[in-house]
């Protein structure tokens, strides 16, 4: 089971065979949130807080994408089968 925190490694699309961590999971639509994975552009409006402009941000990526790569939780997995 993916779970935040654990590495993963990206099966398909233009991020295919990279490695990174998950930062945030959204169960209800089975996708995940991995670290410098999918970057897309998001143009921000200027508020008083916050300067405006592009900012790159991670997009989800279905959670079949993804393939766990930590070794300890790998091993307990087979281990389990």
């Amino acid at each position: 089971m993916i779970k935040k925190g654990l590495k993963v490694r990206v099966l398909t699309g233009k991020d295919k065979k990279k490695e990174g961590e998950v930062i945030e999971i959204d169960r209800p639509n089975n996708r995940a949130k991995v670290k410098e994975i999918n970057m897309v552009k998001k143009h921000v409006k200027t508020t008083k807080e916050k300067k405006g402009g592009i900012v790159s941000k991670e997009s989800f990526i279905h959670l079949s994408n993804l393939k766990l790569i930590d070794e300890k939780v790998a091993k307990k997995a087979e281990a389990k089968k």
